[in-house]
């Protein structure tokens, strides 16, 4: 089967259609690092294709669908997790509490809503939110939510695949309320028996909690073992 490429200076990407494979992940470029697709449409079973081999999707609005599997990839292993004094003092209070898949769309929205240092505008597109709360719909894509007297305040979601997860994007409009959710999400996803949690790309903030970088191809194998276990 020959395929269309696009040409960038960085070298050639693959062009999807709708029955295009996505090409191995070696082929993604290293600049810009890990560009491995344009194209193509954001369906489920696009999505779950794209997570089971390594592979998200990240653009800005007016751009086409680009595909990512950078290389070195920013990870938490649960075990990993780092808890500061102040976070762990927090975590303790009892104003606040911790729900998960209660207000999926509500997070995503507000994920796309919530101004970030350095960042114009936002790369959670309408598209983006549709097909996310699409994969909740169909059991793929989970929140952790963080109340404050009835009201949601911070939160995260992503997708889960066998006993690996996927973390996409979180939000807080309190101090610490995002941390609270993340906190909360990785206790379950260890209880659970996950083995590795997908950050994509390295913050400062990420590393804060224990997150840290590997490369692409340990990534890759870790998430060969953990993706067929049984959701």
């Amino acid at each position: 089967m020959s395929h269309q490429y696009y040409r960038l200076p960085g070298g050639l990407v693959r062009a999807l259609q709708a029955s295009t494979p996505f090409p191995p992940l070696e082929a993604a470029l290293q600049e810009p690092n890990g560009l491995i697709a344009i194209g193509g449409e954001l369906t489920a079973e696009r999505l779950l294709s794209a997570y089971r081999q390594g592979i998200f999707p990240w653009f800005s609005e007016g751009e086409p669908i680009l595909w990512w599997s950078p290389d070195p990839r920013m990870v938490l292993f649960p075990t990993e997790l780092k808890i500061s004094r102040s976070l762990a003092k927090r975590l303790k209070c009892r104003d606040y509490e911790v729900r998960f898949n209660t207000a999926f769309s509500e997070v995503i929205a507000a994920c796309a809503a919530t101004p970030r240092a350095g960042q114009d505008g936002t790369w959670i597109t309408e598209g983006i939110m549709e097909a996310y709360t699409a994969l909740h719909r169909l059991g793929y894509a989970y929140s952790a939510e963080t109340w404050m007297d009835g009201k949601l305040v911070g939160g995260l979601y992503g997708v889960s695949l066998g006993r690996m997860f996927y973390g996409e994007s979180m939000f807080h409009h309190t101090t610490d309320a995002s941390k609270l959710a993340f906190v909360h999400m990785v206790r379950r996803l260890q209880a659970l028996g996950y083995g590795m949690i997908d950050c994509q790309m390295k913050t400062r903030h990420l590393a804060s909690l224990g997150a840290r970088e590997i490369t692409r191809a340990e990534f890759s194998q870790r998430l060969n073992e953990l993706v067929h276990y049984p959701a």
